[in-house]
Protein backbone atom coordinates (compact mmCIF):
# COMPACT_ATOMS: atom_id res chain seq x y z
CA UNK A 1 0.00 0.00 0.00
CA UNK A 2 2.67 2.53 1.01
CA UNK A 3 4.57 1.80 -2.32
CA UNK A 4 1.16 2.40 -4.03
CA UNK A 5 0.65 5.96 -2.59
CA UNK A 6 4.30 6.79 -3.07
CA UNK A 7 3.63 6.48 -6.89
CA UNK A 8 0.47 8.05 -7.12
CA UNK A 9 2.54 11.06 -4.85
CA UNK A 10 5.47 11.01 -7.40
CA UNK A 11 2.90 11.32 -10.34
CA UNK A 12 0.57 14.02 -8.39
CA UNK A 13 3.37 16.34 -7.12
CA UNK A 14 4.35 17.39 -10.84
CA UNK A 15 1.36 17.78 -11.88
CA UNK A 16 0.55 20.04 -8.56
CA UNK A 17 3.57 22.13 -9.25
CA UNK A 18 2.32 23.10 -13.02
CA UNK A 19 -1.15 24.13 -11.45
CA UNK A 20 0.06 26.43 -8.59
CA UNK A 21 2.55 28.02 -12.13
CA UNK A 22 -0.87 28.44 -14.39
CA UNK A 23 -2.77 29.94 -11.09
CA UNK A 24 -0.32 32.35 -10.13
CA UNK A 25 -0.91 34.43 -13.20
CA UNK A 26 -4.73 34.73 -12.05
CA UNK A 27 -3.97 37.90 -10.04
CA UNK A 28 -2.54 39.40 -12.76
CA UNK A 29 -4.72 38.53 -15.56
CA UNK A 30 -6.25 40.91 -18.07
CA UNK A 31 -10.08 41.70 -16.18
CA UNK A 32 -13.14 41.33 -18.36
CA UNK A 33 -13.68 43.33 -21.57
CA UNK A 34 -16.60 45.57 -21.16
CA UNK A 35 -18.58 47.17 -23.93
CA UNK A 36 -17.12 50.34 -25.79
CA UNK A 37 -18.10 52.90 -28.18
CA UNK A 38 -15.85 53.30 -30.99
CA UNK A 39 -15.12 56.79 -31.50
CA UNK A 40 -12.88 58.29 -34.56
CA UNK A 41 -11.81 56.75 -37.94
CA UNK A 42 -12.59 53.22 -37.22
CA UNK A 43 -15.18 53.28 -39.67
CA UNK A 44 -15.81 49.97 -41.80
CA UNK A 45 -13.28 48.46 -40.28
CA UNK A 46 -14.10 44.97 -39.45
CA UNK A 47 -15.89 42.20 -41.68
CA UNK A 48 -17.82 39.75 -39.75
CA UNK A 49 -18.38 36.23 -41.01
CA UNK A 50 -20.59 33.81 -39.70
CA UNK A 51 -20.44 30.28 -40.73
CA UNK A 52 -23.99 28.29 -40.80
CA UNK A 53 -25.14 24.73 -41.36
CA UNK A 54 -29.17 24.36 -40.68
CA UNK A 55 -28.84 26.88 -37.89
CA UNK A 56 -32.34 28.67 -38.41
CA UNK A 57 -33.51 27.62 -34.80
CA UNK A 58 -30.03 29.78 -33.52
CA UNK A 59 -29.31 32.04 -35.78
CA UNK A 60 -31.98 34.82 -34.80
CA UNK A 61 -29.97 36.19 -31.44
CA UNK A 62 -26.42 35.71 -33.05
CA UNK A 63 -27.70 38.21 -36.09
CA UNK A 64 -29.84 40.51 -34.06
CA UNK A 65 -26.59 40.93 -31.99
CA UNK A 66 -24.39 41.51 -34.77
CA UNK A 67 -26.73 44.24 -36.13
CA UNK A 68 -26.19 46.16 -33.18
CA UNK A 69 -22.77 46.73 -33.49
CA UNK A 70 -21.83 50.24 -34.76
CA UNK A 71 -19.96 51.89 -37.74
CA UNK A 72 -16.83 49.42 -37.26
CA UNK A 73 -18.42 46.68 -38.69
CA UNK A 74 -19.31 46.69 -42.60
CA UNK A 75 -20.25 43.82 -43.61
CA UNK A 76 -22.04 40.82 -41.44
CA UNK A 77 -21.17 37.82 -44.03
CA UNK A 78 -23.09 34.49 -43.25
CA UNK A 79 -21.12 31.73 -45.14
CA UNK A 80 -23.79 29.07 -45.70
CA UNK A 81 -23.23 25.47 -46.30
CA UNK A 82 -26.53 24.52 -48.51
CA UNK A 83 -28.64 24.52 -45.29
CA UNK A 84 -31.99 23.29 -45.50
CA UNK A 85 -33.89 24.38 -42.68
CA UNK A 86 -34.62 27.53 -43.71
CA UNK A 87 -31.30 29.06 -42.37
CA UNK A 88 -31.05 30.99 -45.73
CA UNK A 89 -34.28 32.35 -45.85
CA UNK A 90 -33.67 33.94 -42.16
CA UNK A 91 -30.37 35.47 -43.26
CA UNK A 92 -32.19 36.73 -46.29
CA UNK A 93 -34.96 38.36 -44.27
CA UNK A 94 -32.35 40.36 -41.70
CA UNK A 95 -30.64 41.41 -45.03
CA UNK A 96 -33.41 43.64 -45.98
CA UNK A 97 -33.69 45.52 -42.28
CA UNK A 98 -29.75 45.69 -42.66
CA UNK A 99 -27.91 46.39 -45.65
CA UNK A 100 -24.51 45.41 -43.50
CA UNK A 101 -25.91 41.31 -43.72
CA UNK A 102 -25.35 39.22 -46.93
CA UNK A 103 -25.82 35.95 -47.46
CA UNK A 104 -22.56 33.87 -49.24
CA UNK A 105 -23.41 29.96 -50.41
CA UNK A 106 -19.54 28.47 -49.92
CA UNK A 107 -18.11 26.38 -53.08
CA UNK A 108 -18.89 22.11 -52.33
CA UNK A 109 -16.89 20.92 -49.12
CA UNK A 110 -12.91 19.67 -50.66
CA UNK A 111 -12.35 15.77 -49.63
CA UNK A 112 -9.30 17.64 -47.68
CA UNK A 113 -11.26 19.78 -45.98
CA UNK A 114 -13.75 19.95 -42.80
CA UNK A 115 -16.72 22.06 -42.95
CA UNK A 116 -16.21 24.50 -40.58
CA UNK A 117 -12.95 25.75 -41.56
CA UNK A 118 -13.91 25.46 -45.22
CA UNK A 119 -16.84 27.89 -44.58
CA UNK A 120 -14.52 30.47 -42.27
CA UNK A 121 -12.10 29.89 -45.51
CA UNK A 122 -14.59 30.98 -47.81
CA UNK A 123 -15.86 34.07 -45.70
CA UNK A 124 -11.72 34.91 -46.03
CA UNK A 125 -11.56 34.91 -49.48
CA UNK A 126 -14.92 36.55 -49.60
CA UNK A 127 -13.17 39.15 -47.31
CA UNK A 128 -9.49 39.39 -49.75
CA UNK A 129 -11.21 39.59 -52.94
CA UNK A 130 -10.44 44.03 -52.96
CA UNK A 131 -13.85 45.51 -52.65
CA UNK A 132 -16.95 45.11 -50.60
CA UNK A 133 -19.64 47.34 -51.46
CA UNK A 134 -22.84 48.37 -48.95
CA UNK A 135 -24.92 48.85 -52.23
CA UNK A 136 -24.77 48.07 -55.86
CA UNK A 137 -25.17 51.95 -55.71
CA UNK A 138 -21.98 52.73 -53.93
CA UNK A 139 -18.57 52.75 -54.97
CA UNK A 140 -15.69 49.94 -54.31
CA UNK A 141 -14.25 50.09 -51.11
CA UNK A 142 -10.62 49.19 -49.47
CA UNK A 143 -10.49 45.79 -48.38
CA UNK A 144 -11.54 45.82 -44.15
CA UNK A 145 -8.86 45.73 -42.09
CA UNK A 146 -9.79 43.15 -39.48
CA UNK A 147 -11.85 39.84 -40.06
CA UNK A 148 -14.44 38.92 -37.24
CA UNK A 149 -15.10 35.06 -37.16
CA UNK A 150 -18.67 34.62 -35.13
CA UNK A 151 -20.44 31.69 -34.49
CA UNK A 152 -24.02 31.11 -35.03
CA UNK A 153 -24.84 29.81 -31.60
CA UNK A 154 -23.63 33.23 -29.97
CA UNK A 155 -25.36 36.23 -28.79
CA UNK A 156 -23.06 39.45 -29.01
CA UNK A 157 -23.66 41.70 -26.97
CA UNK A 158 -23.72 45.59 -27.94
CA UNK A 159 -20.36 46.89 -27.94
CA UNK A 160 -18.60 43.71 -28.19
CA UNK A 161 -16.99 44.35 -31.45
CA UNK A 162 -15.81 47.86 -30.90
CA UNK A 163 -14.57 46.64 -27.39
CA UNK A 164 -12.62 44.17 -29.06
CA UNK A 165 -11.23 46.39 -32.08
CA UNK A 166 -10.48 48.85 -29.79
CA UNK A 167 -8.50 46.68 -27.16
CA UNK A 168 -6.54 44.22 -29.90
CA UNK A 169 -5.21 47.80 -31.71
CA UNK A 170 -4.00 49.42 -28.40
CA UNK A 171 -2.22 46.53 -26.92
CA UNK A 172 -0.66 45.54 -31.09
CA UNK A 173 -2.19 42.23 -31.21
CA UNK A 174 -2.61 40.50 -34.38
CA UNK A 175 -5.39 37.87 -33.40
CA UNK A 176 -7.59 37.77 -30.45
CA UNK A 177 -10.42 35.30 -29.03
CA UNK A 178 -12.88 35.55 -26.64
CA UNK A 179 -14.09 33.36 -23.98
CA UNK A 180 -17.86 33.66 -23.96
CA UNK A 181 -20.89 33.46 -20.28
CA UNK A 182 -22.55 30.40 -20.94
CA UNK A 183 -26.13 29.57 -20.70
CA UNK A 184 -27.26 26.64 -18.88
CA UNK A 185 -30.88 25.28 -18.42
CA UNK A 186 -30.73 21.66 -17.61
CA UNK A 187 -29.59 20.28 -14.27
CA UNK A 188 -27.40 17.61 -16.11
CA UNK A 189 -25.77 20.59 -17.82
CA UNK A 190 -25.18 22.46 -14.84
CA UNK A 191 -23.28 19.67 -13.81
CA UNK A 192 -20.94 18.53 -16.70
CA UNK A 193 -20.35 21.64 -18.69
CA UNK A 194 -18.99 23.27 -16.03
CA UNK A 195 -16.27 20.31 -15.13
CA UNK A 196 -15.82 20.40 -19.02
CA UNK A 197 -14.57 24.07 -19.10
CA UNK A 198 -12.21 23.65 -15.41
CA UNK A 199 -10.25 21.24 -17.94
CA UNK A 200 -9.60 24.14 -20.11
CA UNK A 201 -8.42 25.96 -17.00
CA UNK A 202 -5.97 23.63 -15.46
CA UNK A 203 -4.31 23.11 -18.54
CA UNK A 204 -3.77 26.56 -19.92
CA UNK A 205 -4.13 28.54 -16.95
CA UNK A 206 -6.91 32.03 -16.32
CA UNK A 207 -8.51 33.07 -19.77
CA UNK A 208 -6.66 36.64 -19.99
CA UNK A 209 -3.06 35.36 -18.72
CA UNK A 210 -0.18 35.21 -21.47
CA UNK A 211 0.77 32.23 -23.31
CA UNK A 212 4.10 31.13 -22.59
CA UNK A 213 4.73 29.24 -26.54
CA UNK A 214 3.08 29.10 -29.19
CA UNK A 215 2.21 25.26 -28.35
CA UNK A 216 0.19 26.55 -25.43
CA UNK A 217 -1.98 28.93 -27.28
CA UNK A 218 -6.09 29.18 -26.88
CA UNK A 219 -8.54 30.65 -28.71
CA UNK A 220 -12.16 30.14 -29.10
CA UNK A 221 -13.51 30.75 -32.79
CA UNK A 222 -17.06 31.67 -31.13
CA UNK A 223 -15.72 34.89 -30.96
CA UNK A 224 -12.36 35.63 -33.12
CA UNK A 225 -10.85 38.17 -34.15
CA UNK A 226 -7.68 38.77 -36.41
CA UNK A 227 -6.28 41.12 -38.67
CA UNK A 228 -6.71 40.36 -42.66
CA UNK A 229 -3.16 41.19 -43.45
CA UNK A 230 -2.33 38.28 -41.13
CA UNK A 231 -4.42 35.88 -42.67
CA UNK A 232 -3.36 36.83 -46.27
CA UNK A 233 0.48 36.00 -44.34
CA UNK A 234 -0.51 32.42 -43.69
CA UNK A 235 -3.02 31.72 -46.74
CA UNK A 236 -6.61 31.82 -44.79
CA UNK A 237 -7.72 29.06 -42.80
CA UNK A 238 -5.32 26.41 -44.96
CA UNK A 239 -3.38 25.64 -41.84
CA UNK A 240 -6.54 24.45 -40.10
CA UNK A 241 -8.37 22.70 -43.28
CA UNK A 242 -8.32 19.10 -41.18
CA UNK A 243 -8.74 20.32 -37.70
CA UNK A 244 -11.90 20.05 -35.44
CA UNK A 245 -10.58 22.70 -33.16
CA UNK A 246 -9.49 25.03 -36.07
CA UNK A 247 -9.74 27.52 -33.80
CA UNK A 248 -6.88 26.56 -31.87
CA UNK A 249 -5.11 25.59 -34.69
CA UNK A 250 -4.64 28.48 -36.47
CA UNK A 251 -3.95 30.72 -33.46
CA UNK A 252 -1.24 28.19 -32.85
CA UNK A 253 -0.17 28.90 -36.33
CA UNK A 254 -0.78 32.48 -36.38
CA UNK A 255 1.52 32.23 -32.90
CA UNK A 256 4.52 30.37 -34.54
CA UNK A 257 4.56 33.01 -37.27
CA UNK A 258 5.39 35.76 -34.60
CA UNK A 259 2.48 37.47 -34.52
CA UNK A 260 0.71 38.51 -31.06
CA UNK A 261 -2.28 36.32 -30.05
CA UNK A 262 -4.09 36.81 -27.14
CA UNK A 263 -7.08 35.03 -25.56
CA UNK A 264 -9.31 37.37 -23.14
CA UNK A 265 -12.40 37.15 -20.93
CA UNK A 266 -15.30 37.99 -22.61
CA UNK A 267 -18.30 37.20 -20.32
CA UNK A 268 -19.45 40.56 -20.30
CA UNK A 269 -19.78 40.81 -24.35
CA UNK A 270 -20.85 37.67 -25.52
CA UNK A 271 -23.17 34.82 -24.65
CA UNK A 272 -23.69 31.66 -26.22
CA UNK A 273 -26.23 28.50 -25.67
CA UNK A 274 -23.83 26.22 -27.06
CA UNK A 275 -25.68 22.32 -27.08
CA UNK A 276 -29.08 21.28 -24.75
CA UNK A 277 -28.62 19.24 -22.07
CA UNK A 278 -25.80 16.73 -20.86
CA UNK A 279 -25.96 13.97 -23.18
CA UNK A 280 -25.22 16.41 -26.44
CA UNK A 281 -22.27 18.60 -24.22
CA UNK A 282 -20.85 15.24 -23.74
CA UNK A 283 -20.80 13.87 -27.44
CA UNK A 284 -20.54 17.63 -29.07
CA UNK A 285 -18.33 19.59 -26.96
CA UNK A 286 -16.47 16.62 -25.57
CA UNK A 287 -15.06 15.53 -29.19
CA UNK A 288 -12.90 18.47 -29.61
CA UNK A 289 -11.72 19.42 -26.17
CA UNK A 290 -9.16 17.40 -26.11
CA UNK A 291 -7.54 19.55 -28.75
CA UNK A 292 -5.29 17.23 -30.40
CA UNK A 293 -5.68 18.11 -34.04
CA UNK A 294 -3.92 21.19 -32.44
CA UNK A 295 -1.49 19.55 -30.29
CA UNK A 296 1.65 17.16 -30.49
CA UNK A 297 0.81 13.31 -29.41
CA UNK A 298 2.75 14.10 -26.22
CA UNK A 299 1.11 17.36 -25.38
CA UNK A 300 -2.50 15.46 -25.91
CA UNK A 301 -1.11 12.92 -23.23
CA UNK A 302 0.57 14.77 -20.82
CA UNK A 303 -2.51 16.63 -20.24
CA UNK A 304 -4.69 13.36 -20.00
CA UNK A 305 -1.87 12.68 -17.02
CA UNK A 306 -2.40 16.14 -16.03
CA UNK A 307 -6.36 16.56 -15.55
CA UNK A 308 -6.52 12.95 -14.02
CA UNK A 309 -3.94 13.57 -11.52
CA UNK A 310 -5.59 17.17 -10.77
CA UNK A 311 -9.39 16.76 -11.60
CA UNK A 312 -10.39 13.25 -12.30
CA UNK A 313 -8.55 11.16 -9.17
CA UNK A 314 -8.80 13.94 -5.53
CA UNK A 315 -12.12 13.44 -4.82
CA UNK A 316 -12.66 9.72 -5.77
CA UNK A 317 -9.75 9.16 -3.77
CA UNK A 318 -10.85 11.30 -1.22
CA UNK A 319 -14.53 10.03 -0.80
CA UNK A 320 -13.08 6.24 -1.44
CA UNK A 321 -10.39 6.64 2.14
CA UNK A 322 -13.94 6.79 3.82
CA UNK A 323 -14.54 3.52 3.11
CA UNK A 324 -11.32 2.42 2.90
CA UNK A 325 -9.07 1.83 5.82
CA UNK A 326 -5.93 3.59 5.03
CA UNK A 327 -2.54 2.95 7.08
CA UNK A 328 -2.08 5.66 9.01
CA UNK A 329 1.18 6.98 7.98
CA UNK A 330 2.94 9.91 7.35
CA UNK A 331 2.77 8.69 3.60
CA UNK A 332 -0.86 8.52 3.90
CA UNK A 333 -1.05 11.67 5.81
CA UNK A 334 0.28 13.96 2.28
CA UNK A 335 -1.24 12.10 0.25
CA UNK A 336 -4.40 12.78 1.29
CA UNK A 337 -3.70 16.31 2.31
CA UNK A 338 -2.69 16.81 -1.18
CA UNK A 339 -5.37 15.45 -2.95
CA UNK A 340 -7.60 17.78 -0.07
CA UNK A 341 -5.60 20.92 -1.46
CA UNK A 342 -6.64 19.73 -4.76
CA UNK A 343 -10.82 19.36 -3.78
CA UNK A 344 -10.34 22.95 -2.08
CA UNK A 345 -8.30 24.56 -4.88
CA UNK A 346 -11.19 23.19 -7.80
CA UNK A 347 -14.30 24.49 -5.59
CA UNK A 348 -12.67 27.76 -5.66
CA UNK A 349 -11.41 27.71 -9.14
CA UNK A 350 -15.75 27.09 -9.62
CA UNK A 351 -16.37 30.22 -7.84
CA UNK A 352 -14.04 32.03 -9.80
CA UNK A 353 -15.56 31.02 -13.30
CA UNK A 354 -19.43 31.71 -11.83
CA UNK A 355 -18.99 35.00 -13.67
CA UNK A 356 -18.72 33.11 -17.10
CA UNK A 357 -22.09 31.06 -16.56
CA UNK A 358 -25.60 32.65 -17.04
CA UNK A 359 -28.12 30.40 -14.66
CA UNK A 360 -31.14 32.81 -14.73
CA UNK A 361 -32.48 30.26 -16.98
CA UNK A 362 -31.16 26.82 -15.87
CA UNK A 363 -33.79 24.49 -13.83
CA UNK A 364 -31.96 24.15 -10.48
CA UNK A 365 -29.22 26.06 -10.84
CA UNK A 366 -28.17 25.16 -7.56
CA UNK A 367 -26.18 22.31 -8.94
CA UNK A 368 -23.79 24.63 -10.91
CA UNK A 369 -22.07 24.01 -6.86
CA UNK A 370 -22.06 20.81 -7.35
CA UNK A 371 -20.19 20.31 -10.78
CA UNK A 372 -17.05 18.92 -9.22
CA UNK A 373 -18.57 15.68 -8.89
CA UNK A 374 -18.67 15.64 -12.71
CA UNK A 375 -14.74 15.94 -12.66
CA UNK A 376 -13.98 12.31 -12.90
CA UNK A 377 -16.50 12.23 -16.14
CA UNK A 378 -14.73 15.21 -17.50
CA UNK A 379 -11.07 13.54 -17.49
CA UNK A 380 -12.88 10.48 -18.74
CA UNK A 381 -14.22 12.44 -21.90
CA UNK A 382 -10.92 14.12 -22.74
CA UNK A 383 -9.29 10.54 -22.70
CA UNK A 384 -11.53 8.94 -25.11
CA UNK A 385 -11.64 12.09 -27.58
CA UNK A 386 -7.95 11.68 -27.37
CA UNK A 387 -8.32 8.46 -28.32
CA UNK A 388 -9.53 8.60 -31.59
CA UNK A 389 -10.38 11.39 -34.18
CA UNK A 390 -13.81 12.02 -34.80
CA UNK A 391 -15.63 11.24 -38.13
CA UNK A 392 -19.29 12.62 -37.82
CA UNK A 393 -19.89 16.40 -37.17
CA UNK A 394 -22.88 18.59 -37.73
CA UNK A 395 -24.31 15.82 -40.21
CA UNK A 396 -21.15 15.32 -42.05
CA UNK A 397 -19.13 12.27 -42.13
CA UNK A 398 -15.36 12.37 -42.32
CA UNK A 399 -12.63 10.00 -44.24
CA UNK A 400 -9.68 11.07 -41.85
CA UNK A 401 -7.46 8.55 -43.38
CA UNK A 402 -7.17 10.87 -45.89
CA UNK A 403 -4.18 13.19 -45.05
CA UNK A 404 -4.20 14.84 -48.33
Amino acid sequence: MDSLMFILLLLQLPAVAILLSRLASGPTRKPPLMPKTLLGDRLGAVGVMVPTLNEVHRLTPCLTGLTRQAHEVRSIVVVDSRSQDGTQELVKSFAQRDPRVRLLEDDPLPTNWVGRPWALHNGYRYFCEGAVESSPNQPTLAPVEWILGIDADTQPQPGLVASLLAEAETEGYDLVSLSPRFILKYPGELLLQPALLMTLLYRFGPTGSPSPSPERVMANGQCLLVRRSVLQAIDGYDCARRSFCDDVTLAREVARRGYRVAFWDGCQLLKVRMYDGAAETWREWGRSLDLKDASSWGQTWSDVWLLWMLQGLPLPLLLGSLFVSLPATPLTAILLGVNGLLVLIRVALGWAIASSYDRTQAQGAWLFWFSPLADPLAALRISLSALHRPTHWRGRVYNMNNDA
